[in-house]
């Protein structure tokens, strides 16, 4: 095994860093103690790697040092601290070691379990460092959620997450995958979820932070995470704050005029008025099950791409999970958002959720199933297909369920937690996404069924 490959356990990891003479900086912590500094106080050599550290815990100290912010945990706040900290040091520093030292400041901010506390505990970390003296620095930027449930375990664990942060960003910055798994290192699966990672600066100027979001799902960190119509990558509880959510699952190979059709219809009835806060405006949200975007076993990072520019450019939403079944989608969206969630989809996929196959694994087999996707106020919101042989147009209302199961579909209709909304368009039923793609990889005319924003994507698929 070489030296590189061999695993090193945290003094081990916080030695070695202490012994590089070259990486040299500040530790700014809030909210959990100074579990990060520790780790190299509590190695040997702790004077060869930590300049400063500080813990500003009163809130007009730290409105003095890092300014005046609404929310002390959040990303806002976690980057003006690296960036005072990082600017200071190098201010200080730069003249008597700034050709032999990397300079470095480590920040996080963290809401940490409190006494007779029950609410969410997650936080931010930013590293702000140098990869050689003298040149450019840039940051790392991440969220976490600690799930451990004594503080004393969360506290350990937000050190040994920072830890691997610092020695990550100095050994592992140009591999996305190994810089990654090694944040985890020496915490067991369940004590934390990274939900978002972003590289910033100069010296990150090539990287596609949504790769390292949808690197970040492929791993396991997170089950799902969210980008803007703008490729911002976005914690999704910001994103979906107390904010209505109309959600359509599929795979965008291509992104057709049928998909936008079919929002447009469910957004001419949902949300149902009344029911949310009309200051907030309904997301229009498209998730891409992790799934979907496999070719030969493994992840199309282009294919990733040119879908997610289609949708971006269309001003949707994108989401990219790693939750097949739809119960699971659904409890992945009431994390975020409290306000009512309508899912969007075909009959096909309707006719999907009746099979057993996605409750096998639930003791409430099928009953199970449809009580953890109904939960909070979510709905079905079905658009309809025609049938070719028959001609017939298959609507939500006249959907035939399996035959032990026709009462329990009734239910659903009759209360409203599946409904039909209609086609604007018949025509577009005529073509599937995979007939699209046939049309074009033959030469034929294919350009009517996609919108002119995702063509791009078929001509990159067919070239491919």
């Amino acid at each position: 095994m070489s030296e590189s490959s061999v695993l090193l356990s945290p003094e081990e990891k916080a030695l070695k860093l202490n012994l590089d003479g070259s990486i040299y900086g500040t530790f700014a912590e809030i909210g959990a103690g100074q579990e990060v500094a520790n780790w190299f106080f509590r190695a040997s050599a702790s004077a060869g790697t930590v300049a400063k550290s500080i813990s500003a815990y009163d809130m007009t100290i730290s409105d003095e040092l890092y300014g005046k912010t609404k929310r002390y945990v959040s990303q806002e706040r976690v980057v003006d601290m690296v960036n005072y900290e990082y600017e200071l040091l190098e201010e200080r520093l730069r003249e008597s070691r700034g050709d032999e030292s990397r300079f470095f400041a480590l920040a996080n901010t963290v809401r940490a379990r409190g006494y007779n506390d029950t609410a969410e505990c997650h936080g931010w970390l930013a590293i702000r460092y140098q990869s050689q003296p003298g040149r450019p620095s840039g940051t790392i930027l991440l969220h976490v959620r600690l799930l451990d449930d004594e503080n004393v375990d969360q506290m350990e664990a937000l050190g040994i997450l920072g830890l691997n942060l610092v020695d990550a960003a100095y050994h592992h910055a140009r591999d996305l995958e190994g810089f990654i798994g090694s944040l985890t290192e020496f915490l067991s699966p369940g004590r934390v979820e990274i939900d978002m990672l972003k590289f910033l600066g100069e010296p990150f100027a090539m990287v596609d932070n949504r790769i390292c979001a949808l690197e970040l799902v492929r791993q396991g960190m997170t089950p799902a995470t969210v980008f803007m119509p703008d490729g911002e990558v976005v914690q999704a509880a910001e994103a979906f704050y107390k904010t209505p959510l109309l959600v359509l699952r599929g795979s965008f190979l291509p992104v057709t005029n049928l998909h936008l059709d079919m929002m447009r219809q469910a957004g001419k009835i949902f949300p149902p008025p009344g029911s949310s806060d009309e200051s907030r405006p309904c997301r229009e949200v498209c998730e891409v099950s992790l799934s979907n975007l496999l070719r030969d076993g493994k992840v199309d990072l282009l294919s990733f791409l040119d879908r997610a520019d289609a949708l971006q450019a269309l001003g949707k939403v994108v989401m990219v999970s790693n939750c097949p079944e739809f119960h699971r989608v659904a409890r992945t969206l009431r994390r975020y958002t409290r306000e009512p969630v309508g899912m969007v989809l075909s009959i096909g996929l309707l006719n999907e959720l009746f099979k057993k196959k996605w409750s096998k694994d639930l003791q409430g087999g099928i009953l199970e199933s449809f009580g953890r996707l109904f939960k909070n106020e979510l709905s079905l919101l079905v658009y309809p297909w025609k049938n070719r042989s028959g001609g017939e147009l298959v609507t939500a209302d006249n959907f035939r369920a399996p035959d032990d199961l026709v009462h329990l579909y009734q239910h659903f209709i009759e209360n409203g937690m599946i409904t039909d909304i209609g086609c604007g368009d018949e025509d577009l039923l005529k073509k599937t996404g995979r007939e699209i793609l046939a049309l074009a990889e033959s030469g034929n005319d294919w350009e009517e069924w996609v919108p002119e924003e995702a063509r791009a994507l078929v001509r990159s698929h067919c070239e491919s």
